[in-house]
């Protein structure tokens, strides 16, 4: 088994810096603020030859009370799910009460701990040793994240009793074609992406039950569930695995207008969020069905669409809503969300799990739409149905054609349309296509993308050479009539 290790400690010690250090990530947003991380963050790293997990905890204080409270039961559980525990304290601060309350609790649960005296940068590491001593918890090791001092040694005392990874014949693994030859049925070729199964970005506004969502599709309180908004700021990566399927749930802070947003933490959260949106194969977005669809809401749904992104909506809070409400909720949905019709809508109850579990079906078909691939002759042939259905329009007179179809990428699926006069092809007329592929393909749940390539042109750029040819020729026969000419009269003569 790959060893846990966990950082914990109470607030502002450097936790996050060590984790990203460890991980050699930036997935852990770092400010000099306290109580910055909330969710349990799980990243994987390797050292020597050993690959291990390692998890970012929020601070214990001993005095929590709120979404605090909830922040220390996250740490308190990773404490549980460790292998080893590296409980972290700041140098430069001292030895607080809070230090000696984490102390009891890891020597309680007999778990194996070691002592990291972080900061020492600045203050000398026999006095750091000598200040923490009183926790009993053995000699404190000195090091200092930021700039990766005393590293090695941390890593060699917490990692050197597991056994080094085996090593594992990869060959194969890689190199499968992307490409489909003609006569094949259309197939999925797994990504690169898909080692730790559909990665599921859930986003949305705050507070509109995000978090409450990813735990009721966990079965388990695995993130931070508060009545307020803004309680999620880290993107969190959770993989599981739900029947013979893997999956990667992304719990991402909620995402305000521009205008209201004036923390920076709250910028870096919303930089993660878009970040953890072009990372995903699928997004689950979720809307307050009782606020109904807002300005803000199309606002992100755009950029959905221009990452490309596999899409399914779920409106939350379906649950005590009158019939009349829900009728007027469901008009409003049709009428500003025909641009993304193709998508799955869900009315959903995150908090009592109502419909819950039909997302998975929606994400998988999702999924699937957004990484087949088609041969060129499938590609081509609903092309020509298409066109010898409703001919392109005419352009100075002359009839656009449209030769071939081929596959230009997936995720979102391209489909590439080569032919003459294709600059002039009108708006609904590529819709019309991206409707017939969508309906002919079954897609469902993905963007479709086309792009039209034109043919090239043999004789551009030949112009002038052309003319002067005709001039040429055209004198050429002009001699040749005149010397006709001239025989003929002295016949006559």
């Amino acid at each position: 088994m790959v060893p846990v290790i966990a950082l914990v400690g109470r607030p502002n010690v450097g936790k996050s810096t060590l984790f990203n250090r460890l991980t050699k990530t930036r997935d852990a947003i770092v400010a000099e603020y306290a109580g910055l991380t909330r969710d349990r963050q799980y990243g994987e790293a390797k050292w020597q030859g050993r690959t291990y997990i390692v998890i970012d905890t929020g601070g214990i204080s001993g005095d929590e009370e709120g979404i605090d409270a909830k922040m220390a039961e996250q740490s308190l559980q990773a404490i549980e799910e460790a292998d080893a525990v590296l409980f972290m304290v700041d140098s430069r601060a001292g030895m607080t009460a809070a230090d000696q309350m984490i102390a009891e609790h890891l020597r309680k649960r007999n778990k194996r701990s070691f002592l990291i005296a972080n900061k020492v940068d600045t203050v000398d590491p026999d006095i750091a040793r000598a200040e923490f001593s009183p926790l009993g918890l053995g000699d404190a090791v000195p090091i200092a994240a930021a700039h990766g001092r005393g590293i090695n040694h941390m890593l060699e005392l917490a990692l050197g009793i597991f056994p080094k990874d085996n090593a594992e014949d990869e060959e194969g693994a890689e190199g499968e074609s992307e490409v489909v030859a003609e006569g094949q049925e259309a197939k999925r070729i797994p990504g690169p992406s898909e080692k730790d199964g559909i990665k599921i970005a859930i986003i949305g506004r705050p507070n509109v039950g995000k978090s409450t969502l990813v735990n009721r599709m966990l079965g388990e309180e695995r993130v931070i569930v508060y009545d307020q908004a803004g309680t999620t700021r880290d993107s969190i990566y959770i993989p599981f695995e739900r029947g013979d399927e893997k999956y990667t749930l992304i719990d991402t802070a909620g995402v305000r207008r521009r205008g209201k947003i004036f923390e920076a933490v709250e910028k870096f959260s919303v930089v993660k969020t878009l970040q953890a949106i072009q990372d995903a194969n699928v997004v689950i977005f979720v809307m307050d069905a009782r606020e109904g669809v807002v300005e803000h809401d199309l606002n992100l749904l755009g950029f959905v669409l221009e990452s490309g992104r596999a899409l399914v909506i779920a409106l939350n809070k379906w649950d005590g809503m009158e019939q009349g409400e829900k009728d007027y909720v469901k008009t409003e949905l049709e009428r500003r969300l025909m641009f993304v019709d193709w998508a799955d809508i869900h009315f959903v109850s995150a908090k009592h799990g109502t419909g819950v579990g039909h997302l998975y079906k929606s994400v998988q078909t999702a999924f699937a739409s957004a990484v087949t691939r088609w041969p060129t002759s499938r590609l081509t042939q609903i092309l020509e149905d298409a066109v010898q259905e409703h001919q392109p329009p005419l352009v100075n007179g002359r009839r656009i054609k449209l030769r071939y179809a081929h596959l230009g990428g997936a995720n979102p699926p391209l489909i590439v349309i080569h032919g003459n006069q294709v600059d002039a092809v009108p708006r609904s007329y590529t819709r019309y296509l991206e409707n017939t592929y969508r309906r002919v393909l079954k897609l469902v749940g993905t963007p479709l993308r086309i792009e039209f390539k034109g043919g090239e042109n043999p004789f551009e750029g030949k112009k002038n050479v052309l003319t002067e040819r005709q001039v040429n020729k055209k004198r050429r026969l002009m001699s040749h009539h005149k010397k006709a000419e001239k025989k003929k009269k002295d016949k006559r003569r």
